[in-house]
């Protein structure tokens, strides 16, 4: 195959909208190579990672695999690099998470097979690949290059990119492919499980806001959505400047059973209506959430702020609330914090006795600018639910 060929390939790949992440071990390191040497990179890179040692792959895996060489290891290695696309990329953008795995000809004599495992992971599919090359047919180098081409061609069609690429496969090697499609409702049990992260639904159409990375997020349960929860984050956003205003939905909650998939999908489809972007998630707790999302604006209101610094919630532990707030700001997180009823008195921030070391995550929405009493619970009692 012809340097050109390979160009031609990745051109098509930095062109299309998928931004990816790769999570690569023992092989195929000439994709890497190929991916960034060609100019717009950066539209489809978003990191890649190789976890060559040992204690790399247990660290990344958050335990040690069955087998380090295997289909299962490439498609955790996939699932793992899905979830950090996710968090890496701009709202709204497809994205794709790659797993390789190779036992490739070392220096000496080798008693197994030469082979190598990869896996591509996007919203709506799972590809599974194991090749098993002939023993002694080619050097260390030309094994890579051979899993290097075949990595390649993979992440093209994850992407959607048609390609003829030859991937330099023999007759005698040995390659065995599948594919399982993904529904939304699968996608959704995978996310209630804890397999993805979250998933996010960019109704929005506002094209000024689409190449923002920064997020505004106005979290809820939304059960209704009503004009207070639109008004509300319209006026944080336009406090805020920059950056992308999403609703998000924690299909996981602290003290109840989590969400259906159709009362997700219930859900969801309010803001379809709307045309706004809503994020559904796994995480109930702020200080998971800034971890999926740092660098955020959370827009709150007052009575969500006073239970974030009692140190009540935090088993009375007055370090321990500062410990994980202050972690939410190392993070570049902050609060935009609107008025709100607390106990039939109308409390803005500055109400609030907020610590010192807090202060600055803290920013006020003014009454003047936002105040609207009303709530989802009253909207539901009114209508009987």
């Amino acid at each position: 195959m012809t340097d050109a060929c390979v160009r031609a390939v990745v051109e098509a790949i930095h062109s299309s909208p998928t931004q990816a992440v790769l999570h690569l071990s023992g092989g195929a390191s000439q994709v890497v190579g190929w991916l960034l040497s060609v100019p717009g990179a950066s539209n489809t890179v978003l990191e890649t990672v190789i976890p060559y040692s040992r204690m790399s792959m247990i660290q990344l895996l958050g335990k040690i695999p069955a087998q380090f060489c295997s289909q299962q290891t490439a498609q955790e290695l996939a699932f793992s690099a899905y979830n950090r696309a996710l968090k890496l990329s701009r709202p709204g953008s497809p994205v794709l998470g790659v797993g390789f795995t190779g036992s490739l000809a070392t220096s000496g004599p080798k008693r197994g097979d030469h082979r190598f495992h990869l896996s591509t992971r996007t919203a709506d599919c799972l590809g599974v690949s194991t090749v098993t090359l002939s023993k002694g047919l080619r050097t260390r180098e030309q094994e890579d290059k051979v899993s290097s081409q075949f990595l390649l061609k993979a992440i093209a069609n994850a992407c959607k990119v048609p390609t003829t690429l030859d991937t330099g496969l023999s007759e005698s090697d040995v390659s065995e492919e599948c594919e399982q499609q993904f529904d939304e409702d699968q996608e959704l049990e995978q996310l209630i499980n804890g397999q993805i992260c979250f998933k996010i639904y960019p109704f929005s159409s506002d094209t000024n806001i689409s190449s923002a990375e920064r997020k505004i997020i106005l979290s809820g349960s939304f059960n209704p959505l009503h004009d207070g929860h639109l008004k509300l984050l319209e006026v944080a956003a336009s406090i805020c400047g920059d950056g992308y205003p999403c609703f998000e939905i924690s299909a996981v909650n602290a003290d109840k059973p989590p969400l259906s998939v159709s009362q997700i999908k219930d859900r969801v489809k309010q803001f379809e209506k709307v045309g706004k972007t809503v994020i559904i998630s796994n995480q109930p707790y702020f200080y998971k959430k800034a971890q999926l999302f740092p660098g955020s604006a959370f827009v709150i209101g007052a009575d969500t702020a006073i239970r974030l610094i009692d140190p009540k919630y935090y088993y009375g532990n007055y370090k321990k609330m500062l410990e994980i707030l202050i972690g939410c700001k190392n993070m570049e997180c902050t609060f935009l914090v609107g008025g709100r009823n607390v106990d039939g008195i109308f409390k803005v921030l500055e109400d609030l006795d907020v610590p010192e070391e807090l202060r600055d995550m803290f920013i006020s929405i003014p009454a003047e600018r936002f105040r609207m009493d009303i709530s989802s619970t009253e909207i539901r009692k009114s209508l009987g639910m």
